[in-house]
């Protein structure tokens, strides 16, 4: 009894910032319930609730975010059993995630200011989803990535077509339900094979039995497989990458850019951290899926994006080719690596959160999906605008000096992959030529707000103060981080999960399963 006592008291003290995000998570989904019998939820008053709803989610992000400053200054160490990490990585991404959140949460209540197509428990549900994707950046233990996955998922779930008026918002939350359930189910398996072969689901149980088995391999490939198949369609690499597009743009552009950002960087984590904390000794094993994964993503995601017209699936196509980069960092299967990954979805975050909410204020009235057309001439009425969205696309695609911290980030990558004890030197010439690739799409939008007229029947572009803090921040971040990176790369740095150590003591040795010794015997 005391023993368990004492294990509950240290899983509440290390997961206190995601019980403290869930208690606000909570409060606000009943708050969004407590309303007087007969208010119309489309109302005046209901849009001022979600709006309120919206600024308090964004308050309790800011308490969290400190909780979180708190934990990694006090530099406790995780779980006693190391099933939940509390290091630099974790905490890092911990804090690009409530960040994005943020950023996402202001886009809902921009959008909401104008087409009243949110209620009040949005909000909570972005909380919801967030508490997920930070048990994920915590998860040593299999069982708890499981947990974390469909934490976050189910919310999204519901986010992606919370517009039930919307055809294409129905559409697409039907398509990432079902998509997602057999990722899912992919997932579970593949843990449950590697739970048969190992006996255990934690990552350094994991790690010292490949050190010490060699039997069993084939049973610990095909789990690792399944993960991978699982993961992959979190962060959307080819070839598990179809429903990207259609999610993207049948979402809310808010919803979106939080899917982007948010979704991807926790996924990114977990799949970091399973790897090089669960099969560091196995490379062998994963880098070769890694590897194809990576060359995949990049050239479908960028070649595909040449033939889009409409912005939100070109950037849908966009994000999968970042996918493919962030999978060249992993296949570097070195700390250089994972410090490039935090460091990349630290800038991706910002971009991607500067674009969409550029796309929230461009568009139109009548909800149609926007064109590259629609920004045409943006410049001569709204240059602030049309540069700051110049900024986000050249980060995306890795410019010195005007896309900022973009370069740094793909300079990083290519960095680990050179580095890495068995140079990557494939993907890094692939990525280079993606790159390249990518400038016709991305060069396509810049043109058309730089060099196009304006049409004269083009409606007029209004920047709400909270949408223009959004951009400005974001904007300026990545350009100031572009001059001086030097604060982020040491951050980076700092999030390295551990490699087959993941726990704070020694692993106790781990032993052949009972079934397994049997069959040898």
């Amino acid at each position: 009894m005391a023993t368990s006592q004492m294990m509950a008291a240290d899983l509440l003290r290390v997961l206190a910032p995601e019980l403290l995000l869930l208690a606000g998570a909570m409060a606000l989904l009943l708050a969004s319930v407590w309303h007087p019998q007969g208010q119309a939820p489309d109302g005046a008053e209901g849009a001022e609730r979600t709006g309120a709803m919206a600024r308090a989610a964004m308050a309790w992000c800011a308490v969290v975010a400190l909780s979180v400053l708190i934990a990694w200054g006090d530099g406790g160490a995780g779980t006693a059993d190391g099933r939940i990490a509390a290091d630099g990585f974790r905490f890092t991404l911990d804090l690009v995630l409530l960040g994005a959140t943020v950023l996402g949460l202001a886009l809902v209540e921009v959008d909401h200011a104008r087409f009243r197509g949110y209620g009040p428990e949005v909000p909570a549900l972005m909380l919801l989803a967030l508490s997920g994707m930070m048990v994920l950046t915590a998860a040593r233990d299999l069982l708890y990535v499981f947990l974390g996955i469909e934490l976050m998922s189910l919310a999204v779930y519901v986010l992606a077509g919370v517009q039930r008026r919307s055809a294409r918002g129905t559409e697409a939350a039907i398509k990432y339900f079902l998509l997602g359930s057999v990722a899912s189910a992919f997932l579970l398996y593949g843990i449950a094979l590697l739970y048969g072969a190992t006996g255990s689901t934690r990552l350094a149980d994991v790690a010292q039995w490949l050190a010490v088995h060699r039997d069993g391999a084939g049973l610990v490939a095909a789990g690792l497989g399944l993960l991978l198949v699982g993961l992959g369609f979190k962060v959307a690499a080819a070839p598990f990458h179809v429903w990207t597009p259609d999610v993207y743009e049948g979402a809310p552009p808010p919803v979106t850019a939080f899917m982007a950002a948010g979704v991807k960087a926790a996924a990114f984590a977990t799949l970091a951290r399973t790897l090089l904390e669960g099969f560091p000794g196995a490379v062998t094993l994963w880098h070769p899926a890694v590897w194809w994964l990576a060359v995949a993503t990049m050239v479908t995601g960028n070649v595909l994006a040449l033939a889009q017209r409409r912005l939100v699936r070109l950037l849908a196509y966009s994000s999968i080719a970042h996918a493919g980069y962030l999978l060249v960092a992993l296949a570097a299967a070195s700390p250089a690596g994972a410090s490039a990954v935090a460091f990349y979805l630290a800038t991706y975050a910002l971009a991607t959160m500067g674009a969409f909410a550029v796309l929230v204020v461009a568009r139109p009235a009548d909800d149609r999906p926007l064109d590259i057309e629609d920004l045409a001439g943006l410049w001569l009425v709204r240059p602030g605008l049309a540069a700051s969205m110049a900024v986000f696309l050249l980060a995306f695609m890795g410019m010195p000096l005007l896309g900022g911290a973009g370069f740094f980030a793909k300079w990083l990558v290519l960095d680990a992959a050179l580095g890495a004890a068995a140079p990557q030197r494939v993907l890094a010439v692939v990525l280079a030529l993606t790159s390249f690739v990518s400038a016709g799409y991305y060069l396509s939008v810049i043109g058309a707000m730089f060099l196009r007229p304006r049409p004269a029947d083009a409606p007029a572009v209004r920047v709400p103060p909270l949408a223009q803090g959004v951009v400005i921040t974001c904007a300026a971040l990545l350009l100031a981080l572009g001059v001086y990176p030097s604060p982020l790369v040491a951050l980076a740095r700092r999030a390295v999960p551990a490699t087959g150590q993941a726990a704070r003591q020694p692993a106790p040795a781990v032993a052949a399963p009972a079934w397994r010794a049997a069959t040898v015997h």
